[in-house]
């Protein structure tokens, strides 16, 4: 190897957003993580949303957050109503 063009490896501590530290090496002096395995959803099995710039608050407001039992329900009153209108008709 050649002196002088490999840069310092050396032992740093990791910081997560979630407040988790663990220390590893590496050639910079500090690492700092949005997410990592003890608060990703992949391997937590909980859901976290990041959402910085209001994505999913315009989702709902557009679109209403509905559950799949609501929808069914919807459907169902929708059939029944067209049902109601074909009888009366």
């Amino acid at each position: 190897m050649k002196e002088g063009i490999h840069p310092k490896y050396q032992e740093v501590e990791v910081r997560c957003a979630c407040g988790a530290t663990w220390k590893t090496r590496s050639t910079k002096d500090e690492l700092r993580l949005e997410i990592c395995s003890n608060c990703h959803p992949f391997f937590t099995g909980r859901q976290k949303l990041i959402d910085t710039e209001g994505r999913v608050e315009r989702f709902t407001k557009k679109f209403g957050a509905q559950t799949s039992e609501a929808r069914k329900a919807a459907d169902k009153a929708k059939k029944a109503a067209k049902a109601e209108a074909r009888q009366s008709a």
